[in-house]
């Protein structure tokens, strides 16, 4: 099953920072990132702010530990982390569970 993570980061530096990492331990077989604008609710207050977010392809028996890594290294207090399953083309999907198989 191929699941795509959202998170976002405070800066690029960050961004792949985290990228890098999911990457190369084989939990994420690859990491867009983008820059975007983000209005919301913290602690009482409307914030705006400039992140970068990142869309994760994983599978999802690597979850557990693309969600554990991204919570390590990130900088929030509380990061946005959400995740969902999805349908892509078959070729590719293969591309993507075997780039992150353990072993």
């Amino acid at each position: 099953m191929i699941i795509v993570v959202h998170t976002t980061t405070a800066n690029m530096d960050e961004a792949k920072n985290i990228a890098n990492v999911l990457v190369r331990k084989g939990l994420a077989a690859c990491v867009n990132m983008y820059p975007i604008t983000s209005i919301y609710k913290w602690k009482g207050n409307v914030e705006e702010e400039v992140e970068i977010e990142l869309s994760v392809k994983t599978t999802a028996d690597r979850l557990e530990d693309v969600k554990s890594t991204i919570i390590t290294m990130h900088t929030y207090e509380l990061p946005a982390i959400m995740w969902w399953q999805v349908n892509g083309e078959e070729r590719y999907a293969e591309w993507i569970t075997e780039s992150v198989r353990p072993g």
